[in-house]
């Protein structure tokens, strides 16, 4: 055993009267999901944006970038459409 994993063992906490681990204390609470209207704008801002990006980059002729933001865009594109629905 080293003398790293040794030193974790001694500060480690256990039993049912241990309590939450530090590391715990700073996790968010559970928050209710948003709206559909909400989703719905996050994901046309989203498909715009990556339909902007896309038509930009064919200015550096990088194929491979501007494909990776249309396939981003397509898929905002089928959740926008899923919103709707």
């Amino acid at each position: 055993m080293q003398n790293g994993s040794r030193r974790n063992m001694k500060t480690r906490r256990h039993g049912p009267d241990a309590g939450p681990s530090p590391d715990c204390s700073n996790t968010p609470e559970w928050k209710p999901s948003s709206s559909a209207a909400a989703r719905l704008a996050d994901a046309k801002k989203n498909y715009e944006r990556y339909t902007a990006l896309a038509r930009a980059g064919a200015s550096t002729g990088d194929a491979i970038q501007i494909e990776n933001y249309y396939q981003h865009a397509e898929h905002y594109f089928r959740v926008m459409r899923e919103q709707a629905a």
